[in-house]
């Protein structure tokens, strides 16, 4: 069944090219360290094997860039890198891969007196040297916090969107036109939403689609299945990742998982009957990646969504992240979040922290939390 897709500009990664007209690209992320030579090239050339068009890897040092030319050189995929506070990592890693992605708010961790439309004007002209594509990558837990600051608290969509728009804005201004834009949460309803509000102001602009920390399978597939049938359906999405949570010889589950979406869509089949329940109890946990610093953490998760069943009918929202990155911020908007530090887990009820527990007593102080909260939303 044909499709229709919104008139975006064609942006080449690679040998594949997504808008334009061109088949919607699926992607996924190595959860391995990028330091692991070996371990990196066999999961990218897995996820390569299993349909991906494109695969993410984290470089948070330069100890990751350092292995890249080796990565580069036996692996065919293409691949994108994803930067996170130091943009100048881009220079090392540039020569080696096919795209940078970057997060708007995290341009303020590093070099905090210059102003962030340098920092992008670096970024773009570094791929521009080196033949690289752009993503802006705006996510909902690391919103730039000067945007942040001009909505209220019940309202993360409107910052996402002005975030997007002025870089898409600035990127323009320069004549650097080969960038993507992701817009990114965990909630569905919140994806589809500030996905329609950016393609309505900007159908020109390739989207990347995803909800993030979209946490264990089945439930992760199905809240991200909700996300994009509502939005590919409308023509809006250019390439796709399916966010799960499951350990690293299972990664290809999002590739498969992914492709199976976009098979029923072209199909006719749409599983909209499926909702993602807002009145119910929600997990979300961020997909497994290199980042993580325990492998740990998945386990944990499994056994979070295991032990809390018994709150299946209560609106509460639990985070479990894997890592330092995104878990201070993005636990924020949960009743109850847990990040994973490599010997440790760090309870958050909202923005509050309540302490730092061993992985083997998190469960029992978990519960005892979810059980007064509970009560709190009985009374």
């Amino acid at each position: 069944m044909p499709m229709p897709r919104n008139p975006t500009r064609a942006v080449r990664i690679g040998t594949i090219t997504i808008g334009g007209g061109n088949a919607i690209a699926v992607q996924s992320m190595c959860a391995t360290h990028t330091t692991d030579i070996d371990a990196t090239v066999n999961q990218i050339n897995d996820l390569h094997a299993a349909g991906a068009d494109v695969v993410r890897i984290a470089v948070d040092s330069k100890r990751d860039a350092e292995a890249l030319p080796e990565i580069r050189s036996r692996t065919e995929a293409n691949l994108v890198i994803d930067l996170q506070e130091n943009y100048r990592m881009s220079e090392l890693v540039a020569p080696h891969v096919n795209k940078l992605r970057y997060n708007p708010g995290h341009l303020y961790h590093h070099e905090r007196e210059k102003p962030w439309q340098d920092k992008v004007k670096y970024l773009a002209d570094v791929a521009f040297r080196n033949d690289c594509a752009l993503r802006v990558g705006v996510n909902c837990g690391s919103v730039d916090p000067a945007q942040a600051e001009k909505f209220g608290e019940d309202d993360s969509i409107s910052p996402m969107l002005e975030s997007a728009f002025e870089h898409c804005a600035l990127l323009d201004s320069i004549g650097f036109l080969r960038y993507c834009v992701s817009l990114k949460d965990s909630d569905p309803s919140k994806v589809i939403e500030v996905n329609r509000r950016f393609a309505a102001q900007r159908p020109d602009v390739p989207l990347h689609l995803g909800v993030t920390e979209a946490g264990l399978p089945p439930d992760g597939v199905i809240k991200t299945r909700v996300a994009f049938e509502q939005l590919i359906s409308q023509g809006i999405g250019d390439t796709i990742r399916v966010s799960l949570t499951v350990p690293n010889a299972r990664k290809r589950e999002e590739i498969e998982a992914g492709r199976q979406i976009l098979a029923d869509l072209a199909a006719g089949r749409t599983r909209s009957v499926v909702r993602f329940n807002p009145q119910s109890l929600n997990i979300i946990s961020c997909p497994s990646c290199s980042r993580v610093e325990n492998e740990a953490f998945i386990d944990l998760a499994q056994q979070v969504k295991e032990m809390t069943a018994y709150a299946k009918d209560y609106a509460i929202t639990i985070a479990v992240m894997g890592c330092r990155v995104n878990g201070p911020g993005e636990t924020d908007d949960a009743d109850l979040g847990l990040w994973c530090a490599p010997q440790h887990v760090n309870l958050k009820r909202g923005a509050e922290e309540l302490g730092v527990f061993p992985y083997d007593t998190i469960l029992d102080r978990l519960k005892l939390e979810l059980d007064a909260l509970i009560e709190r939303r009985k009374s």
